[in-house]
């Protein structure tokens, strides 16, 4: 079974929910945004069933270039990571 495109998962919304497909484009585009600056601004931001985003200091550490072996100093770095909500594993997973 292949993966929903973008268009085909805002087609499937439009027609669950009953609103015009334009409509629910605007709300994921404004979703999407919402959720992009509250991680920048407060570091997390939470899709109640569904999950969250969380911003995440890695610390600096060593690591190994796989062609020479070669131990490489990776820098501290800041990343975005999200986690499953609890209810979304276990409706996927049961």
């Amino acid at each position: 079974m292949a993966k929903m495109t973008k268009s085909q998962t805002l087609a499937a919304l439009a027609e669950k929910t009953g609103l015009a497909k334009k409509d629910v484009v605007g709300l994921m585009d404004e979703l999407v945004n919402l959720a992009y600056s509250e991680v920048k601004k407060v570091g997390e931001f939470v899709l109640p069933g569904f999950g969250k985003l969380v911003k995440v200091n890695r610390k600096a550490r060593q690591g190994r270039n796989p062609a020479t072996g070669e131990t490489i100093q990776i820098p501290a770095k800041t990343v975005v990571k999200f986690r499953l909500a609890k209810a979304a594993k276990e409706a996927v997973l049961k």
